[in-house]
């Protein structure tokens, strides 16, 4: 069970990095210079309403806030003991993902008048699979338990590949591909994967054995549970609204909203709350 959890993580952390690597390689003022002024104006000619503008706000403080949670989580790296360094560089690489993506979200809202859902989904299809894996790098690999289900596998598998499987639906369905709310129900099957893997805030899960969890970690167990039953409800929220989807009034700034609150919340909280529970238990250690 080691060994399989440890290449997956490896091989998605290391598709992750790659990710930001590419990212970084891309000049910002190369994008930028991609931004035709003319159209950027749109933004200024005081017939647009409010929720354009909150948009715009919400594209510029995501990246902003996930880039310099990607240098707190970098620099708290070394703070911690050395087993919860991965959970460190985990929790980097998502929100160093995360701002990159949303860096390139602003810019096509700005220069197209439109929200993109490829590059959400791109962003999404890295981070949230990292998200699942980073319950077993917090709480140790003593504590995942040998559940197992047939075909998929054991905890990091289910966990990935519920992810894997709750986004393709949701592309899906926002993409026109299938139906919305088939879509929906779909992508809702692999949430509900995660959450029987990993547990609720009241509840074990399969894959997790708390009574081998450190009593420091407990926390922070506990929250990251929180923010996957409850956090992740805004995201359906936000899809609702989609143009594709249409079971709310389509409005794709209402989805941008609900997609970037939800993304600031839980991608940002998921470290915080990690980074407390390996600050905790490192203090305990010493």
């Amino acid at each position: 069970m080691e060994s399989r959890y440890s290449k997956l993580s490896t091989r998605t952390i290391a598709i992750a990095a790659i990710v930001t690597c590419m990212a970084l390689i891309v000049s910002p003022s190369t994008i930028a210079e991609t931004v035709d002024p003319s159209t950027a104006d749109w933004l200024n000619d005081g017939e647009n309403d409010e929720i354009e503008l909150l948009t715009f706000f919400l594209f510029f403080v995501g990246y902003i806030g996930m880039g310099a949670a990607f240098v707190f989580f970098v620099m708290e790296r070394n703070n911690v003991a050395p087993e919860f360094r991965t959970t460190m560089t985990i929790s980097a690489l998502i929100v160093g993902v995360a701002a990159f993506h949303y860096f390139y979200m602003r810019n096509v809202y700005i220069e197209h008048q439109t929200v993109s859902i490829e590059y959400r989904y791109m962003d999404w299809l890295v981070t949230v699979p990292l998200m699942a894996l980073k319950f077993p790098s917090l709480v140790g690999k003593d504590a995942i338990t040998d559940a197992k289900i047939p075909v998929i596998g054991g905890f990091a598998n289910v966990c990935f590949f519920g992810a894997v499987w709750m986004i393709g639906w949701g592309y899906a369905g926002e993409s026109g591909m299938v139906d919305g709310m088939l879509a929906l129900i779909l992508s809702g099957m692999g949430w509900a994967m995660i959450i029987v893997a990993t547990g609720t805030p009241w509840t074990a899960g399969k894959g997790v054995d708390d009574t081998k969890v450190r009593e420091e970690l407990k926390w922070s167990l506990n929250a990251l549970r929180t923010f996957i039953v409850v956090g992740w409800i805004i995201y359906p929220v936000g899809y609702l609204y989609s143009p594709e989807v249409a079971i709310m009034t389509p409005n794709e700034e209402m989805m941008a909203v609900a997609y970037n609150i939800a993304d600031s919340i839980n991608k940002i909280g998921f470290g915080v709350v990690a980074w407390m529970g390996a600050k905790k238990a490192t203090a305990a250690m010493a």
